[in-house]
């Protein structure tokens, strides 16, 4: 038994060395490690679960620069061994490789000379500046004064059909990538290219870049300071245009005068581990634009972090001059990877802002009328058109008892004279134009000038901040004109009765696929890792259908905990015997709202400090506390005689005396929710927090320790099927299924045949298939809440009788699976409360 645990240990050590692992790894980290190491060796998709607090960024971190360091010292060798063809002799041959060698040693070290004596400068600065002694210094930036004219809104003569480049919309880093970020500075790898002198202790650092859209770097005042990331796009262009005269033009652009600059940027990016912030910063210190900067650090750079929009689009790919050709790409926390793709390519423009953008253009044309030539007055006239066109068919929606519903394109653009209109030219002129920030920044001029102007353009600021809606029409009039069978426009009635104008029209991405094919296609190899990838049957059928399944490679990790620290129980029935099946058609049933209110006032007696619970949606949490609030009847008195009964409590109160009571809003910030809920949990007493499945609580926080000794899922968060959106999805999968098994009987020929009633069963399997997962994986985000890190316990319960089924149980994480209580759904109310108490008994004498 001893020797067994010398070999584990031995093993563990191993591990650690050849991952470079700053930790002794778990088991699941080394497995994790390694298949990360053997999708890149081998150039395929990996499709990756770990639950969240077991190392996983870590881990995907160790295992893949371990593999870089491995290829680059595999292909420096391999760059060396020239085979001899010709007739020179070996002597010289083998002199030609060492020469070479040489050579590139030589620039490697002086790389990391430089890199290091940077390095050592800023921590001596860090350093002098925590002592008080200095502050950095950087490069004056003249914000200039203010344009006060309004020539500055007039839009330039349309005549030309060039091209104009740009970048896609953009967002900043998620947390979790700049907690990745962090971790990256904890690991030491050897450097990849080694010669006789190099020892075994000897590490190399890791050349490490961050980029970002122009709204993150820009550091020119007169440009970063504009309400939107297009107008700021816009702006960076005009500027660097031949027609702007040279004292207009922006100081911070990189040129040949400036190109030491650039160098000094690119090597300070590289010696150390920087964020937005910090690039930002580093470009007003040396005083050269880092948005184009930065470009000069891609080749030399080892990893490279971005935010999704940048990495997604190639558009924007390319704007930044980054390829993936034959690079590594890897994105964590990648659950939600579909619906990025689907939003990044989607657009929607509400009624409101339709009418918005109308009256931005009126205010626009009384001022500047007389001043638009030609083309521009021809253009401008058809967007007014086209933009009464669509505000009327929103308007025409509005009364219909139908929520939602398919757009046909012939109702939308039917208004007067928009069928003379030639679209596509249309679509060129706001994309090179640049009349939608004119308009825009023309609004906001005025509104700054006469605020008790009688035209209120103020009812929403909503387009102050992101893109603006001539950009979004340009978006819709695309769809329009490039129909795809991947795409559907659809509008949506305003929920809110007194805001009718919040109807939105939309264009909705069904199928992600072809838009990262491209990306696939590119790149040497793709991971997509996550806490919650499971059901992983999507990414499979729905995100790479056109690769075989020998080219992906799926693993779904165990928790780094005991078993005996999680416990796991479906609940079907309550304490009175009522079943639990919180279905659309039970909304109003009251027995079962209350006998939940019961099994919780039960369960919040025997688990200690903290008990998240999630509901399906906002609109049944709120239904299901006001059902709570009502206070039940008292019974009649049987006697004159008998002492006067105490009054009765609504069930809510009486959760209030067990624990202190929260609800999630979608107007209230989380961290003022968490702050009073964890106060309340230091204080003794515990707490009680409602939260959403999928809203703000279900994702990236942390229900760590006693903040979360037991998470409740109440019902399932089933999407709406009958909503447009989803119906056009589920039409989509089934034909989607039905032309892939034609194709396959084709390409098959005389062998398995199947009949036509056949091919349209399986594909409303694949689009129920679809359906549940997509519920599934929003509960399975919740869920992973509770466990953060290896001493961590809790209980999770989840209530609905479904969950017994193996289509929904089946769809859990396999570390859920191993901790759920077999038959627990047939077991009652009472052997849960059993199992709850002998639980955290057993934990508070271990001494969790």
């Amino acid at each position: 038994m001893a020797q067994g645990k010398e070999e584990d240990v031995a093993d563990l050590v191993t591990a650690r060395d050849r991952f470079h692992h700053p930790f002794t790894p778990y088991a699941i980290q080394e497995t994790f490690m390694e298949t990360v190491y053997q999708v890149l060796e081998d150039g395929k998709v990996g499709i990756l679960e770990s639950p969240t607090g077991t190392g996983k960024s870590l881990s995907l971190i160790c295992g893949a620069l371990t593999w870089l360091r491995d290829h680059k010292a595999k292909a420096f060798e391999e760059g060396l061994n020239w085979s001899n063809d010709s007739d020179e002799p070996e002597w010289i041959i083998e002199q030609a490789n060492a020469r070479r060698r040489r050579e590139l040693l030589r620039n490697r070290e002086d790389m990391e000379a430089r890199l290091a004596k940077i390095r050592a400068k800023e921590k001596a600065q860090r350093d002098k500046y925590l002592k008080g002694e200095q502050s950095f210094k950087r490069r004056k930036v003249d914000a200039g004064n203010d344009e006060d004219d309004e020539e500055q809104f007039v839009l330039d003569d349309y005549e030309s059909d060039r091209e104009q480049s740009g970048t896609g919309t953009s967002s900043g880093l998620s947390a979790k990538t700049l907690e990745m970020m962090s971790r990256i500075g904890m690991v030491h790898f050897p450097p990849s290219i080694k010669d006789e002198t190099t020892k075994s202790t000897d590490t190399e650092d890791l050349k490490h870049l961050t980029l970002g859209s122009r709204k993150n770097l820009c550091i020119n005042p007169k440009v970063n300071k504009l309400a939107s990331l297009t107008a700021i796009n816009e702006r960076c262009s005009e500027l660097q245009q031949t027609s702007t005269p040279k004292e207009h033009k922006c100081v911070f652009l990189p040129n040949k005068e400036n190109q030491t600059l650039v160098n000094t940027f690119r090597d300070h990016s590289l010696a150390t581990i920087r964020d937005i912030e910090d690039m930002g910063e580093l470009g007003k210190q040396i005083g050269i634009c880092p948005y184009y900067a930065s470009r000069a650090a891609i080749k030399p750079a080892e990893i490279v972090t971005l935010p999704y929009p940048l990495l997604l689009q190639k558009s924007a790919r390319e704007a930044l001059g980054l390829s993936v050709k034959g690079h590594v790409v890897i994105i964590d926390e990648a659950h939600n990877l579909m619906d990025a793709i689907s939003g990044i390519h989607g657009v929607e423009v509400s009624l409101r802002q339709l009418k918005r953008a109308r009256a931005q253009l009126g205010v626009y044309l009384q001022k500047f009328r007389n001043r638009l030539k030609g083309k521009n007055r021809v253009y401008v006239a058809q967007v007014v058109r086209v933009i009464d066109s669509l505000v009327g068919y929103l308007e025409s929606r509005i009364g219909l008892t139908k929520p939602d519903g398919q757009v046909s394109d012939k109702d939308l653009l039917s208004g007067k004279g928009v069928d003379q209109i030639n679209l596509f030219k249309l679509i060129k002129y706001l994309q090179e134009s640049k009349l939608a920030r004119k308009v825009e920044s023309y609004a906001l001029h005025s509104e700054t000038q006469i605020p008790q102007s009688g035209t209120s353009l103020k009812q929403s600021s909503e387009q102050t901040t992101s893109t603006p809606v001539l950009h979004h029409i340009s978006s819709l009039l695309s769809a329009l004109t490039h129909p795809t069978k991947e795409g559907r426009l659809l509008y949506t009635l305003s929920s809110t009765p007194n805001s009718p104008d919040l109807a939105t029209l939309k264009y909705h991405l069904l199928d992600p696929s072809p838009h990262f094919e491209t990306l696939v296609s590119s790149a040497r190899a793709v991971i997509l890792a996550g806490g919650t990838m499971s059901p992983m049957s999507d990414y499979t059928s729905h995100l790479f259908p056109y690769l075989p399944h020998s080219s992906i490679t799926t693993l779904s990790c165990g928790h780094v905990i005991p078993k005996e620290n999680l416990l796991a129980w479906n609940l079907s029935k309550g304490p009175s015997g009522q079943t639990f099946d919180f279905t659309f058609k039970n909304r109003g049933n009251n027995e079962m709202i209350d006998d939940l209110g019961r099994a919780l006032l039960n369960i919040c007696t025997v688990v200690p400090d903290g008990v998240v619970v999630f509901f399906p949606s906002y609109t049944s949490l709120s239904s299901i506390i006001s059902r709570w609030e009502v206070i039940p009847p008292s019974p009649l008195s049987t006697s004159s005689s008998s002492p006067p009964l105490q009054q009765q409590q609504s069930i809510l109160t009486r959760l209030s005396l067990k624990k202190s009571l929260f609800q999630e809003s979608k107007d209230t910030p989380v961290d003022t929710i968490l702050a009073s809920y964890a106060s309340a949990i230091s204080t003794g007493k515990g707490g009680l927090l409602f939260s959403v499945v999928g809203g703000k609580m279900s994702e990236g926080i942390n229900f760590s320790d006693r903040l979360g000794r037991c998470v409740v899922i109440v019902g399932l968060p089933f999407p709406n099927v009958n909503s447009a959106e989803w119906k056009a999805k589920m039409e989509y999968i089934e034909s989607g299924t039905i032309e892939r098994l034609s194709k396959d009987l084709m390409k098959a020929g005389s062998g398995e045949k199947l009949s036509k009633e056949e091919m349209i069963k399986r594909g409303k399997e694949e689009a129920r298939e679809f359906y549940e997962n997509a519920c599934m994986r929003a509960v399975n985000q919740s869920v992973g809440r509770a466990i953060r890190h290896q001493n961590d316990y809790a209980a999770i319960v989840m209530i609905d009788r479904r969950f017994e089924g193996e289509r929904v149980s089946g769809k859990l994480p396999a570390w859920i699976r191993e901790g759920l209580v077999e038959g627990s759904g047939g077991l009652g109310f009472g052997p849960l409360m059993g199992r709850l108490g002998g639980f955290f008994r057993g934990r508070r004498k271990i001494g969790g």
